[in-house]
């Protein structure tokens, strides 16, 4: 399993070339200091998007999700009401919800839990907040998606042992970096891939101390540099 990090929450998954797209968030970005030009280079450099995946409605989760269902002819997976909000607008869409495992090619994925909130730009309901638990013959992956430490994260390691974790690091409007330390633990994971952090001046950290913080508790924390890539 590939996992390619491109900026804020967003990142391509590859498994068995089966490409998922989580969360795109280009158009709108800071860090292109609004630079359509450049948003647009980075668009553009997708060759192939089988499936995109939305843990919540926020506009830096979903801002560009149209671009790129419709370019590729993507499946939306995401909770019912954002899966019918795109719906509506004539995407393919696959809503799920808190429930069971559901098998696709790429694996199973399972929405889990996530303490946030949902709503698009325009004020549209966007239901719960959620998170991804993919478990593959790759290994297993929790895709936390915006969150706060919850004790639910203790009951996903009783699915399947993870390969690593993706979770949120920046604070304010997630957990930040001390508490994900909590929340590897409760996951029995000591693989973290950093995500939601710099985007905006409210979530910027201190990269070297967050990998110190995670070393001295003998974890790893990945933090990607735009279009980076590692295999798990």
């Amino acid at each position: 399993m590939k996992i390619t990090f491109f900026t804020h929450s967003t990142y391509m998954l590859e498994i068995h070339e089966n490409f998922l797209l989580v969360d795109p968030f280009f158009s709108e970005n800071p860090i292109f200091n609004n630079n359509t030009l450049l948003s647009n280079k980075y668009i553009q450099l997708f060759e192939k998007i089988d499936y995109i995946l939305l843990t919540h409605a926020h506009y830096d989760h979903v801002c560009d999700v149209e671009i790129f269902a419709k370019k590729f002819n993507s499946l939306i997976i995401s909770n019912y009401e954002i899966s019918n909000f795109f719906n509506k607008k004539g995407l393919k869409t696959y809503g799920i919800n808190y429930g069971s495992f559901i098998t696709f090619p790429f694996g199973k994925l399972k929405y889990v839990w996530a303490t946030h909130s949902s709503v698009f730009k325009d004020g549209t309901y966007g239901g719960n907040p959620g998170g991804f638990l993919l478990h593959t013959d790759k290994g297993n992956i929790y895709l936390s998606g915006d969150t706060s430490l919850t004790y639910e994260m203790k009951l996903i390691p009783d699915f399947g042992k993870l390969k690593i974790s993706i979770l949120p690091i920046g604070g304010i409007y997630t957990m930040d970096v001390e508490e994900a330390i909590f929340a590897s633990n409760f996951l029995q994971c000591d693989k973290i891939l950093g995500v939601h952090y710099d985007t905006f001046e409210s979530i910027k950290i201190n990269r070297e101390k967050a990998k110190k913080i995670f070393f001295d508790n003998k974890k790893q924390l990945f933090l990607l540099e735009m279009g980076e890539s590692i295999w798990i």
